[in-house]
């Protein structure tokens, strides 16, 4: 999917350049709110199981695509766009269906292309730094570095790739982290809520589950764009 200047979001929406409303500092206060985020939810206490996290950049009323599949309205500014890239910085593989991993391939060669607004080329390094799967039963073969491709959702070789990691895995596309939501292999839920109401389209969240969360960070940024931390209690 492409917008105004056909650069995709990181969580695989359109990006629509917008003047920055960031403040001096913006980035690493981002950084340190991650940091404190670690701290808390226990890294430090050498836990070994990696995370599993869904980032979505959903309406307010929970549409990541609007029924037309309009996702203009969804488009990030640079101030929080620096705040996804320091969220996505921990990362060390990427989940994707093959929808959203066509989508998210701009970012392996987004550094050659001119124009690119330094923004995106920080967030292109951590993407092209990360590991891939992608579970795909049409996809014939990786386009993209380190990715490799599985024939279905596995939650067992997601189970696994949790307590091997030694970073934290991200899930994306609302499909995609259906099943692994369903599956119980969610740990931390990253929603940036945008001010508008579209009425209808995709979900960002599947219709047919229920959990518990815990609010463990907010902000607010200067668009009216709100981000929501939760981790997934256990039942």
């Amino acid at each position: 999917m492409r917008g105004i200047g056909g650069t995709p979001h990181p969580f695989g929406l359109s990006s629509i350049r917008l003047t920055s409303a960031a403040e001096p500092g913006a980035m690493s206060s981002a950084r340190e709110r991650r940091l404190i985020w670690y701290r808390v939810t226990g890294e430090d206490k050498g836990d070994p199981m990696a995370k599993l996290i869904y980032s979505a950049l959903a309406s307010a009323d929970g549409y990541v695509e609007d029924a037309a599949g309009g996702i203009d309205w969804a488009a990030p500014d640079d101030e929080v766009h620096s705040f996804v890239n320091d969220l996505e910085r921990p990362i060390g593989t990427y989940l994707y269906g093959r929808g959203m991993y066509e989508t998210m391939r701009y970012w392996e060669d987004a550094h050659t292309r001119a124009g690119e607004p330094a923004v995106g080329l920080e967030y292109a390094g951590i993407w092209q730094a990360a590991d891939k799967i992608v579970f795909s039963t049409s996809l014939a073969a990786a386009t993209t570095g380190r990715t490799r491709i599985e024939r279905s959702f596995d939650p067992g070789l997601v189970r696994r790739l949790k307590s091997s990691a030694a970073q934290d895995i991200s899930v994306g596309g609302a499909n995609l982290a259906g099943q692994a939501l369903r599956a119980g292999l969610v740990d931390e839920l990253h929603l940036l809520l945008v001010p508008a109401i579209v009425g209808g389209g995709k979900r960002a969240l599947p219709d047919d589950f229920r959990a518990d969360l815990e609010l463990r960070d907010t902000r607010k940024f200067a668009s009216g764009v709100v981000y929501l931390g939760y981790v997934l209690r256990a039942a």
